[in-house]
């Protein structure tokens, strides 16, 4: 289906906050998140010529620019040296030991965990994940917007699941016996 240029900018534009939540969550900074999408958005106007609209929208090819991007960058920053930042020398964890009694609001800690558990996933996992639980993709969207067939989607979602269930185990019995 042909578009005009002003209904494709109209498309992308709101697009830009599912764009900025799925480029925060593989970047986990917002300066990062901004500039991937920005430069996905960039590379989406360089190719109206090449979109056609389908019946998922314009939401899945975004995504899929977004994502290609974002690999691009982490395999061209991976040659390059990396310096660690004086805060993080100076950092202490926050979360409780396992022995030490956990505070009434232990809620922080938790998300902690689930980050922790989140970031440990293998990257097509994780991805996966966070479009369907965290931005509401269906499985074809997803689908769409990975190039990879919808029983991949599938399989990874389930096996995503697993994995933080599994990693998340003992925190869960940790939680258990605090509350008792």
């Amino acid at each position: 289906m042909a578009i005009s240029q002003d209904q494709f900018r109209d498309l992308i534009l709101e697009q830009l906050d599912t764009l900025y939540r799925v480029a925060l969550r593989l970047t986990r900074n917002t300066d990062d998140a901004e500039d991937l999408v920005q430069e996905a958005c960039y590379r989406a106007m360089r190719s109206e010529d090449t979109f056609k609209l389908t019946p998922s929208g314009i939401r899945p090819w975004l995504v899929r620019i977004l994502r290609n991007t974002f690999l691009t960058r982490v395999a061209r920053e991976s040659k390059q040296p990396q310096a660690t930042p004086t805060e993080a020398l100076e950092m202490t964890p926050d979360a409780p030991s396992p022995g030490a009694e956990i505070p009434a609001n232990y809620t922080e800690y938790m998300d902690q965990e689930l980050v922790r558990a989140m970031d440990a996933l293998p990257e097509e996992y994780r991805t996966v994940l966070v479009l369907w639980a965290l931005e509401d993709f269906t499985y074809q969207e997803i689908a769409d917007a990975l190039e990879i067939p919808i029983g991949t989607v599938m399989s990874r979602l389930f096996r995503a699941r697993a994995r933080l269930t599994e990693a998340l185990k003992e925190y869960a019995k940790r939680e258990r016996i605090a509350r008792e």
